[in-house]
């Protein structure tokens, strides 16, 4: 008996996971944007290890070289850039600054704003009222321009990069979840935790919290899009990332004198930026529906109905 009942739990978080996954192959655009991200994410952590040398190997005979052309190797069927390094190498290796500086950006933002806006929706009106302002004034500095400002005056890096672009995001996660939080509290299942004596902390981790979870997890897949964008301008304009450090928009960037002769050297990061962006905006908007309970029913209808 004690055997039994302690083998249900794992079996319905399996089904779960089994629900999500079938409900993900149902919807063809989700699925192949999850299959995209997928092999982005494994190009950025598996990249530089292995194309590494071949990215940063320079070969003048070969300087830029056109696209679909196997005679100098497989490595060129990009073409090669201005000083002949493969474009399909560096493609491949610029993905892990380029996810790395989103994600990192993405995931401190989320834990900030998400920690202030907990505190601010949850306690008195004077903290939220402390905490509100602080999220005003950082909004009140166009997101660029302070950008611009920070990386001027502390140089350009990853970290940096990270940091300012992370202070930017802030107010998102801290707005939305505040809003979520002022909700969520008046419900019964939080007024019950109350009187039952629960401290204000586990009422925020243990009831609080996993509510919100799915909104703010929506929010920083369709903000992590965004954030790539910001990192590719501000390595555009030449504040970014600078080499030997390599991104999508820092390719873009170096590309742009040969646009009229060498085309392919701005064309493929663009092409890589677009399609990692309309990939996560895909899977965004499934995440939308199928981690919130009162839409989900949209997706198991669907799954129903074509079984």
């Amino acid at each position: 008996m004690t055997d039994l009942s302690l083998a249900k739990p794992p079996r319905s978080e399996k089904s779960a996971a089994a629900t999500l996954l079938s409900m993900l192959w149902r919807d063809k655009l989700a699925f192949v944007s999850a299959i995209v991200l997928l092999l982005i994410i494994l190009c950025a952590m598996l990249g530089p290890a292995l194309l590494g040398e071949l990215a940063s190997h320079q070969n003048l005979r070969g300087r830029n070289s056109p696209p679909f052309d196997l005679a100098k190797g497989w490595a060129f069927v990009l073409g090669g850039d201005s000083l002949g390094r493969p474009m399909l190498a560096r493609l491949i290796v610029a993905a892990r600054s380029t996810m790395l500086v989103a994600a990192g950006a993405v995931a401190f933002a989320l834990f900030v704003g998400a920690t202030l806006g907990l505190v601010a929706g949850y306690l008195g009106k004077n903290t939220s009222q402390v905490i509100m302002r602080l999220a005003d004034v950082i909004m009140s500095f166009p997101s660029l321009l302070l950008a611009v400002v920070v990386l001027y005056v502390l140089g350009p890096s990853i970290p940096n990069m990270i940091l300012v672009l992370a202070i930017t995001r802030i107010p998102i996660y801290l707005r939305t979840t505040r809003a979520e939080v002022l909700e969520v509290r008046e419900r019964m299942f939080v007024q019950a935790a109350i009187v039952m004596g629960a401290s204000h902390w586990r009422i925020i981790a243990r009831h609080v919290l996993p509510v919100v979870t799915p909104t703010l997890v929506t929010i920083a897949t369709l903000d992590f899009a965004f954030v790539m964008l910001a990192e590719s301008s501000l390595s555009f304009l030449g504040i970014g990332i600078q080499p030997p450090d390599i991104t999508w928009g820092l390719m873009v960037s170096q590309g742009r004198p040969y646009l009229s002769n060498a085309w392919w050297l701005a064309l493929w990061p663009g092409v890589c930026i677009v399609i990692t962006t309309l990939a996560l905006n895909l899977l965004s908007n499934w995440m939308r529906i199928a981690l919130d309970p009162a839409q989900r029913w949209r997706l198991e209808a669907r799954s129903t109905s074509d079984e």
